[in-house]
C-alpha cells in the first residue's frame, strides 16, 4: 500500500526519470542496416571490424546489419573490401558517430542512461552510412619492366627483414 502511495506521487515519477532514462536506447537503436552495391555487380566484399575480425563475406547486392558499439564506451569501425577479377580492390570505411540523442540523457538527467546503458549497449553509436555504392575501376597493369628506387624509410617494415646490407669498398 505504500509502494503504491509513493509511486503515485509526482516526486517520485519525476526522480525515475532523472535516474532511469536512457534516451538513445529508448528512441534509437545499436543495429543498423547498410545497403551494398558496386559496379560491377558480381563483386565480393567482406567487412572487417577495427579488430580486423572478418564479420561478414558476401556477393552483391548486400544489406548488412552493423552494431554501432564495439563495447563499453568505444564505437565500432568497419572497413568494406569490394573485390573482382579484373578491377582493382576498393576499400570503404564505415565510421561510427555519437548519436544525437544520447545527449537527451543530459537534459531530461537520465544519469544511468549517460554513463551506463546507452555506453554499454552502444546506443550511444549511430551508423551514419546507409548506403555504399561504388564502382570499381579497371586493373591497371603495364607489362613494361620498370626500375622504382625507394627510400629506406618509406617501405614497409616487414621489407626491411629482406634487406641485405651492401660493404663500401
Amino acid at each position: 500500500m505504500i509502494l503504491k502511495i509513493i509511486a503515485r506521487t509526482p516526486a517520485f515519477s519525476l526522480a525515475s526519470i532523472f535516474l532511469f532514462a536512457s534516451c538513445a536506447t529508448i528512441v534509437s537503436k545499436s543495429t543498423y542496416p547498410v545497403s551494398i552495391r558496386s559496379n560491377p555487380t558480381d563483386a565480393v566484399i567482406s567487412i572487417t571490424d577495427k579488430k580486423g575480425k572478418k564479420i561478414y563475406l558476401g556477393t552483391m547486392p548486400a544489406i548488412v546489419y552493423l552494431k554501432a558499439g564495439a563495447g563499453y564506451f568505444s564505437r565500432a569501425e568497419y572497413q568494406v573490401k569490394f573485390s573482382s577479377l579484373g578491377y582493382d580492390d576498393k576499400i570503404v570505411p564505415i565510421l561510427c558517430n555519437i548519436d544525437g540523442w544520447y545527449f537527451g540523457n543530459i537534459l531530461i538527467g537520465g544519469l544511468i542512461g549517460v554513463l551506463i546503458v546507452d555506453p554499454a549497449t552502444g546506443a550511444m553509436w549511430r551508423i551514419e552510412t546507409k548506403f555504399i555504392n561504388e564502382t570499381l575501376g579497371n586493373y591497371t597493369v603495364s607489362l613494361d619492366p620498370e626500375l622504382k628506387i625507394l627510400d629506406i624509410n618509406n617501405i614497409p617494415e616487414e621489407w626491411k627483414a629482406h634487406l641485405i646490407k651492401l660493404e663500401e669498398k
